[in-house]
């Protein structure tokens, strides 16, 4: 009866906030406004630099010298003395999972350093039985981000160390990959989960040596589990768009991705962005079997659950898993041998027959496809499913992504040119796994070509740079920083001769990142007649490309509303 009450008020509570959201409504911008005194970096066709910019309500009017931007002001017109910082186009999220980044905010963190604190499963545990004490039992704990790799014990935790340390609650601990995790006996019961339950495709039950669940459920058979840890509340659904929105705009973002969502995921993020509860632009991919089969067949409207602050874009396909997981499928065998298998080449995630089939229906209804593959092997099988689906039904500009497209060789490189498919490279992995990739992974050769971002502008093939938040915090400058610098975490160069100049990168993140989800007419770039999604730089990232991750964010505007300030 309690829960019941609870419930009826929580729902009053949230249908309260969503009316006062409707008389609130979101910020609006000036009804004029001018940038003087700035190094504008505006990311137009040319990369022209100019001193000023005038907006007038959420769009840009002019783009120029100081002379010409003060000719246009009056009485009414809010003047911004930039003093030499440098204004830029927002950074548009290539690929992440907005509002994942509160997930460790509002759970449990087990992400080990650089990202957070956690160096072995004592720590883990220790941490997880704090968040225990605060919950009552038979509620699910759910811890986000370890890294088997980074721990001291250098393995997962398992079922019955979970078991022992919180008896009393169903665990779930997300890998900092997101494709697997590992699980405490209550977790699986709840999910109906046992040792007789066979490995569905594209996933596995991990077992000790007399058949038992060790706890560690990786890609595909973690879904149940997760899809349960995972089941929030509207009101931590808030919570976490309003986490994730203040964390995003205080690094400069002001469009956010959500790449991987279902139908409740939709309606959620567009009602929150329709009523101004996250000032972000967003943009959403559904996922093919999902959402994207109601799409299909038309029981589900895209334009309806759109608006004009959230988009839904690209149909989304998992093909394959993590190379840091072992689940990246690769044309040759990892560096070190998984357990002893020198063999071991990962495996796809989507069998080859099923991704070909998933591919054309979705081409062929004029959907753009965005196409998870991180080992050379799925690329391999995700441009031969293209290239099947451009011979039976040709489309100009389908512009299909292949979502980190990590360990491309030079020669899907050329495929993706004649393809016209793009790739969104997950570049900060030279920082966060650059040392385990070269050491543990792939090896020296194959660790230096990872995310080979100057091969695909030899090339000419157009592309993307992203952080896959969650897995990587927000913070679109040191993902700049890592494509021009290619550090890792220890100082090790990763690949040298992949690395590009700052303005392309920065470009990556801004008129790139727009045309990839056929958004450039709109934003992406500092001219006259596009949204005026803009941020302010404390000082010029082409002056200091071995710092540039370290310059501060000054403020920032979505369609010349300011939603962050470093100054309040």
């Amino acid at each position: 009866m309690f829960k019941k009450i609870v419930l009826v008020l929580m729902t009053l509570l949230i249908i309260t906030g969503f009316i006062m959201s409707l008389i609130l409504q979101p910020p609006k911008p000036p009804a004029s406004q001018a940038f003087i005194n700035g190094t504008v970096l505006t990311m137009d066709s040319a990369n022209r630099v100019a001193q000023a910019v005038f907006v007038e309500g959420d769009r840009i009017q002019q783009v120029g010298s100081n002379e010409q931007i003060n000719a246009l002001i009056n009485n009414d017109t809010i003047i911004h003395d930039l003093k030499g910082k440098t204004l830029l186009p927002g950074f548009i999220d290539a690929h992440g999972h907005f509002p994942g980044s509160a997930l460790a905010t509002l759970n449990v963190d087990l992400n080990s350093p650089p990202i957070g604190k956690i160096k072995t499963i004592d720590e883990m545990i220790t941490a997880l039985q704090t968040k225990a004490d605060t919950t009552p039992k038979g509620e699910w704990i759910l811890g986000i981000g370890y890294d088997d790799t980074m721990l001291a014990e250098h393995r997962h935790p398992n079922r019955l160390e979970l078991d022992a340390a919180l008896p009393d609650h169903p665990v779930f601990l997300m890998h900092i990959s997101g494709h697997m995790g590992v699980a405490n006996s209550k977790a699986f019961e709840a999910a109906g989960i046992d040792k007789n339950t066979p490995d569905p495709d594209g996933g596995v039950f991990a077992k000790n040596a007399d058949g038992s669940l060790n706890g560690l459920m990786e890609e595909n058979a973690a879904i149940a589990v997760q899809t349960m840890a995972m089941d929030f509340s509207v009101f931590d659904f808030l919570n976490m768009i309003k986490v994730a929105s203040d964390e995003y705009s205080a690094f400069g973002v002001t469009t956010a991705q959500s790449g991987a969502v279902d139908i409740r995921m939709a309606q959620g993020l567009g009602m929150a962005a329709k009523l101004g509860l996250t000032p972000l632009r967003l943009e959403l991919w559904p996922m093919f079997d999902s959402l994207g089969l109601s799409l299909l067949d038309g029981s589900d409207d895209a334009q309806a659950l759109g608006n004009s602050r959230s988009h839904l874009g690209a149909i989304k396909i998992v093909a394959d898993g993590s190379i840091q997981g072992y689940t990246g499928y690769l044309s040759h065998p990892y560096h070190a041998p998984y357990h002893g298998d020198k063999s071991y080449r990962g495996y796809p995630r989507v069998l080859k027959n099923d991704l070909i089939d998933n591919v054309e229906k979705f081409h062929a209804a004029g959907y753009q496809l965005a196409i998870h593959g991180n080992g050379d092997a799925s690329i391999d099988d995700i441009l031969t499913a293209i290239e099947l689906a451009q011979q039976k039904h040709p489309r100009k500009d389908a512009r299909h992504i292949i979502v980190h497209a990590q360990m491309s060789r030079e020669d899907q490189l050329d495929t993706m040119k004649a393809l016209g498919v793009t790739p969104t490279f997950f570049v900060a992995h030279t920082y966060y796994w650059g040392d385990r990739h070269r050491d543990i992974f792939m090896g020296p050769e194959r660790a230096a070509r990872m995310s080979p971002t100057a091969s695909a502008l030899a090339k000419g093939v157009p592309f993307t740079i992203h952080l896959d938040t969650p897995v990587v915090p927000m913070n679109p400058l040191l993902l700049v920083w890592t494509a021009v610098n290619r550090l890792s975490s220890s100082g090790s160069v990763i690949g040298a001769e992949q690395r590009i100049s700052v303005e392309q990168a920065l470009r990556a993140v801004t008129i790139d990142a727009a045309w990839q989800i056929h958004q450039d007419n709109e934003r992406g770039s500092i001219e006259a007649g596009k949204l005026a999604d803009l941020v302010v730089l404390a000082s010029d990232p082409r002056q200091q490309p071995e710092t540039l991750k370290d310059i501060a964010v000054v403020c920032t505007f979505v369609g010349g509303a300011e939603t962050f300030s470093a100054h309040h």
